[in-house]
């Protein structure tokens, strides 16, 4: 397989992290930090099956030298596979946006559910010639581990066996059958709750983002206590609920900037920055330059 990146629409150009699990399996990861749209471009096989995660942000599959596109946006997962044709990946990343991608080949994935050809539509003998397309929802147990992978910090003597143990995890997550069932069900109740607290935490500090709650009044609201709710909130975010909530609050700013609709000094206020002049430390200290300086690079 060959890895080629391009220059898209005059996006910066980007390259996966790519990490070889086994034969016919790998796991790309992809973390554009930066206040721009940033293009990867990958050949690909066309007996591998390919699973996309949005973990933060969205992004954008273009096909057909962008006569076609699918979108796929934070929490949200998409599968392709198509026996038929080479199917190339072709993403545009927005702004701080994070993607997890596995690709299988189709060899190697009967390998792992060669009994389970009736459950997986696309393993069975009607369709195993057809192209298949499936987009979902990431669970929170899922999200977990998704996290774990972009966010790995561990020595990288172990990071082939670690992304094995992952990898596979992920996969067993996607297709595990109870993943709708009833929550006491769930055999992953404790992690499945304490996310859901977690990404109920992330809702009211957006909501409530110009006046946040402070951290005990956020834990005391969501009925987690501090200390998980800190190491959650970093696991699962790969930040700070501050650090998380400035990123956020910048990027509104950049936005409301760039429509034109609203001052600098309107723009604080509604990020939640009393004095102009905290506002344009704020966000020189994010993005390099000051928001006057970003306007007028617009025009």
């Amino acid at each position: 397989m060959i890895v080629e990146n391009r220059d898209i629409k005059n996006n910066a150009i980007g390259t996966f992290d790519e990490t070889k699990v086994d034969a016919g399996f790998l796991v790309l990861t992809y973390k554009n930090d930066e206040a721009f749209p940033q293009t990867v471009v990958k050949e690909v096989n066309n007996d591998f099956i390919q699973f996309h995660f949005c973990v933060k942000g969205s992004s954008k599959f273009v096909f057909n030298e962008g006569r076609y596109a699918l979108n796929i946006v934070e929490e949200n997962s998409l599968l392709l596979y198509n026996p038929q044709r080479e199917l190339p990946i072709n993403l545009e990343l927005s702004a701080n946006s994070w993607m997890v991608s596995i690709l299988i080949s189709i060899k190697k994935f009967h390998s792992l559910f060669s009994q389970e050809a009736d459950y997986i539509s696309f393993l069975n003998e009607d369709n195993k010639d057809k192209k298949y397309y499936k987009d979902g929802v990431i669970s929170p147990s899922m999200a977990i581990v998704l996290n774990q992978l972009i966010n790995f910090n561990l020595n990288k003597s172990i990071k082939g066996l670690y992304f094995r143990g992952k990898a596979y995890e992920l996969l067993s997550l996607y297709f595990n059958r109870s993943e709708e069932a009833d929550v006491e069900q769930c055999p992953f109740l404790v992690d499945e709750t304490n996310v859901i607290k977690i990404r109920k935490a992330k809702e009211i500090i957006i909501a409530k983002m110009a006046e946040p709650p402070t951290l005990q009044e956020l834990s005391d609201e969501v009925g987690l206590n501090l200390k998980k709710l800190k190491e959650g909130f970093k696991q699962i975010y790969g930040d700070s609920v501050f650090s998380f909530l400035f990123d956020y609050k910048m990027e509104v700013a950049r936005k409301l900037l760039e429509s034109g609709e609203n001052n600098v000094n309107e723009v604080g206020l509604k990020v939640g920055y009393s004095t102009a002049s905290h506002f344009i430390a704020a966000f020189k200290k994010k993005y390099g330059t000051t928001p006057k300086k970003y306007i007028l690079s617009l025009n």
